[in-house]
């Protein structure tokens, strides 16, 4: 199969034929198999993914107009889709009015992974400033849970969750490739708290343990996504690689094993199972 023209011809070209909203800005995110849109609210995780994918596309596969024409669009969004306290909503009305701000960051996350691209492919230092802007208030509430509301009340279920530790680790992977001496140090602390914070058990990545670092034995501490699993192995596989360290590339790949056994199933991979 040909990946690049897949990429190219196929993926990337639905978007660009369907989803680019030359009049408001930003990408629509509500589209079904024909490229039909139907639903103009916009969803700003997608904001930032997208603006990453097209800038991407630009630095690494090819250096298309459209590419670089369709990520200036979106990033010329992203400040409608940014409270006034610097946090960013989760969805907003085609125009850019705030419909929905949830206690997630990930937006956030996915914005500045989406401005470093867009900064390496066009040099505007606006961009840089606004990735790192995204990463710091993303970075704030990860070190500082209190400053968001809690999906688990800590006094009654002290619960730490995987998939911001994995997210933090992705989005200081791809900060590094501007700032490597910043984002290093911030993706080793992540690598540490995916092997070594609780999560990692012999044959199972759970999504929740205690907050220091122990399995609990409810419906939530077992809860495993093996999606998320799978995920987390190519984080961990990206951070091998960089560091040229097969000891964490040998552990994302039993994760892969692992989390294959216990999630694929009937030709894809449920959303969640019980760790026991």
């Amino acid at each position: 199969m040909d990946y690049k023209n897949y990429l190219t011809e196929n993926v990337l070209k639905f978007w660009l034929d369907n989803a680019i909203d030359k009049e408001y800005g930003g990408i629509f995110t509500c589209l079904d198999e024909e490229g039909k849109i139907y639903g103009e609210e916009k969803s700003v995780w997608f904001q930032g993914r997208a603006l990453w994918t097209f800038s991407s596309a630009y630095n690494r596969v090819e250096k298309r107009k459209e590419y670089l024409d369709a990520a200036k669009t979106i990033y010329g969004f992203l400040p409608k889709c940014t409270d006034s306290d610097g946090r960013m909503f989760f969805t907003v009305t085609r125009d850019g009015r705030p419909i929905q701000k949830r206690r997630y960051y990930f937006s956030e996350t996915f914005a500045a992974i989406g401005c470093a691209e867009y900064y390496i492919a066009t040099g505007e230092k606006e961009a840089w400033d606004n990735a790192e802007k995204y990463f710091e208030t993303a970075y704030k509430i990860f070190k500082n849970p209190s400053l968001t509301t809690p999906k688990y009340n800590p006094e009654n279920a002290p619960y730490k969750a995987l998939s911001p530790v994995m997210i933090m680790l992705s989005t200081a992977q791809e900060m590094r490739k501007v700032d490597k001496e910043k984002y290093s140090v911030i993706a080793d602390e992540m690598l540490n708290e995916v092997l070594c914070g609780g999560y990692l058990k012999e044959d199972v990545l759970l999504e929740n343990v205690t907050t220091d670092g122990k399995f609990a034995d409810t419906p939530t501490g077992r809860t495993v996504n093996p999606g998320h699993s799978l995920e987390a192995s190519w984080f961990l596989m990206e951070e091998g690689i960089y560091k040229n360290d097969k000891e964490i590339i040998k552990k994302a790949l039993n994760i892969v094993d692992f989390s294959m056994k216990r999630g694929f199933a009937d030709g894809g991979i449920i959303a969640f199972t019980d760790a026991c």
